[in-house]
């Protein structure tokens, strides 16, 4: 498996029609137990995205990365644009200059991004955020390469393990017992993240 910046950019035109689709439900995760925007703060973000993708000419991933990295954090509010776009801030740096990424080097990629993650959102597993996907897909990932249909498998299982989870980040974190019982929005646009990713990689 490799990725080139044509499939890099793949990658966020179906991540984007992912964060399209799924808008309202989302928001509806959101909604009782966060601010109620996280679905139009991924959609707008990542709409402004492709856009961007699609007037550029990209010769590497790492540059495809950044264009997504400054739109995510200029365009979308809450926390979700600082900490995806520092997801593929980090990215962009821990690729930079290689023309194609094999395996090993997007996964270094990766693990940059979620060490971004937690810098930036001062989480860690088991706190009902979008890293309760990233550490466990990432650390998959790396164990296993990018057998695409598993990836989707594990992304899913991680993401409804929030659901149980209570929260100690962010404003869910005020509802306390109470957010238990609801799966994360973070962790659920993570999860479309990374099925794009297995969709692209994998032709599905």
């Amino acid at each position: 498996m490799e990725i080139n910046a044509m499939q890099a950019v793949q990658w966020i035109e179906k991540a984007n029609e992912k964060f399209q689709e799924n808008r309202e439900y989302l928001t509806s995760l959101d909604r009782p137990i966060g601010d109620g925007d996280h679905g139009l703060n991924m959609s707008r973000g990542f709409k402004e995205a492709v856009k961007k993708l699609k007037a550029g000419n990209y010769s590497t991933p790492s540059d495809v990365f950044k264009d997504v990295a400054m739109t995510l954090i200029s365009k979308v509010g809450g926390a979700s644009g600082p900490l995806f776009g520092t997801a593929f801030l980090k990215m962009s740096v821990a690729t930079a200059g290689q023309q194609v990424l094999n395996e090993t080097a997007f996964v270094k990629g990766l693990e940059a991004a979620l060490d971004g993650i937690k810098q930036r959102g001062k989480a860690t597993t088991g706190e009902k955020t979008m890293v309760d996907v990233w550490q466990p897909v990432v650390a998959w990932l790396k164990d296993n390469g990018f057998a695409t249909a598993s990836l989707l498998v594990e992304a899913e299982k991680a993401m409804n393990t929030t659901k149980d989870m209570t929260a100690t980040k962010g404003r869910a974190a005020y509802f306390k017992e109470k957010s238990a019982g609801h799966i994360d929005a973070g962790a659920t646009s993570s999860y479309y993240l990374f099925a794009a990713l297995a969709e692209v990689l994998g032709g599905i």
